[in-house]
Parts: C-alpha cells; sequence; structure tokens
C-alpha cells in the first residue's frame, strides 16, 4: 500500500486535536508513524492548522494519498493550487515567478478571509453575550420588581395596621374622654342641686336665733339718776 497522509489523534476525551503525519498505510491510526508535518485542532472556530507546507508538497508530489480531512487540510492550505501551478509552469503555461506571484496573492486573500471569519465570530460571541446579559438584566429586573410589589404590599398592610391600631386607640381615648366628661358634667349637677338646700339652712337658723334674743331694754337718764339717789345713804 502507499503511503498515506493522515490524522493522529491526540488530546482527552471531549477534547480531541490531531497530529498531521505521513505513515504506512498498513500502520493503524495511532500507530508508529514516518514524518509529522502539522497539527490541526477543530475545537477553536475556524479551525486552527499548522502545517510545515514544504514537506507536505514534498510528500504530495511523491505521490502519498491523503486522507479525506487531510485532503480538506492540504487544500485549504494551498498545497494542490501550488502543484496545479507548478504543472503549469512545466508545460510552459507561465513562469515560476507567475506562479509564485499568483500563490502569494492567493494565500493573502485566504488571511484576509480567514482574518474575517475570525472577526466575525469575535463580534458574534460579543453579541451573543451582549444579549445573554440584556436577558440575565430583565430576568433580574422582573425579579427586583416583583419582590419590590411583595416588600411594598407587606409594607402597606403593615401600615393599614399600624393605622388601625391608632384609629382604634383614639376612639378609645375619645370615649374615656367623652365618659370622664360625663361623669363631670354629673357631678356639677349634682353639687349644684344640693347647693340652695344647703344655703337655705343658715338664714334658718339665724332667723330662730334673732327670735330668741330679748329685746334690749333702753334705761332713761332719769331713771338712772333715780336709782342713785335710793342707792346713796342718807346724812344723820
Amino acid at each position: 500500500m502507499p503511503v498515506r497522509i493522515r490524522l493522529q489523534r491526540r488530546g482527552k476525551k471531549g477534547q480531541a486535536f490531531y497530529h498531521v503525519v505521513i505513515a504506512d498505510g498498513r500502520a493503524p491510526r495511532d500507530g508508529r508513524f514516518i514524518e509529522k508535518i502539522g497539527t490541526y485542532n477543530p475545537l477553536t472556530h475556524p479551525a486552527t492548522i499548522n502545517l510545515n507546507f514544504d514537506r507536505a508538497y514534498h510528500w504530495v508530489t511523491c505521490g502519498a494519498q491523503p486522507s479525506d480531512t487531510a485532503h480538506m487540510i492540504l487544500k485549504r492550505e494551498g498545497i494542490y493550487l501550488k502543484k496545479h501551478l507548478m504543472g503549469g509552469v512545466q508545460k510552459g503555461a507561465l513562469t515560476e515567478q507567475q506562479a509564485e506571484e499568483k500563490l502569494t496573492a492567493w494565500k493573502e486573500e485566504k488571511s484576509r478571509k480567514l482574518s474575517e471569519t475570525k472577526l466575525e465570530v469575535i463580534n458574534s460571541k460579543k453579541s451573543m453575550m451582549k444579549k445573554r446579559l440584556e436577558a440575565e438584566t430583565k430576568v433580574k429586573e422582573t425579579r427586583e420588581a416583583i419582590v419590590n410589589e411583595k416588600r411594598q404590599a407587606v409594607l402597606a398592610a403593615e401600615a393599614a395596621k399600624r393605622a388601625e391600631q391608632q384609629a382604634t386607640a383614639e376612639a378609645a381615648a375619645k370615649a374615656a374622654e367623652a365618659e370622664t366628661a360625663e361623669e363631670s358634667v354629673m357631678e356639677q349637677a349634682t353639687e349644684l342641686v344640693e347647693a340652695p338646700q344647703t344655703a337655705e339652712l343658715p338664714e334658718t337658723e339665724a332667723v330662730a336665733e334673732t327670735e330668741e334674743l330679748p329685746a334690749p331694754t333702753e334705761e332713761t337718764p332719769v331713771a338712772e339718776a333715780a336709782a342713785e339717789e335710793a342707792e346713796t345713804p342718807v346724812a344723820e
């Protein structure tokens, strides 16, 4: 069997990358190889390829048969384009310098497209991150709104309860004041009813005392003089 250009698996489960190797077609996939000419990492976008261009071109011109994936890698790196251009040089369709210029221009165009693709991937990731952040922010705002609404409901219930308690206390205070005022009015009315009776008693007693007192007798000066004469002894 001819020499083959194929991939040899490396890396752990779920994170595989590959070596591009030149191996005997009868050897197992991950067995012995003749030469390693590059690496291939499909986990990145776009896939990362590191290839020794000259050695790969050498083995292609020597007749090495690539696998399907290896053929895609070689075509992407321009190996088969150079082989085609060198065939044109051998046929005299173009010079070697023209072939090199065309190959260089193709590589520059490929590099530009690859850079644009990477930039698109980066922008796409940024856009996805932005959308995800906006979605998370929206969810967070919704949750905060629900929490605030519940908090406001609790505060409103507490305020209503406090207002009800305050109203009940004020009503009780007013009732107590009204009861106190009523008792005060009743006491004053009772005092006013009892006051005239107690006021009449002293006047009646005073009249009685006035009636009991004897009328004063007024002695005339003549009577006083006669009495004095009667009391003086007669001179012998």
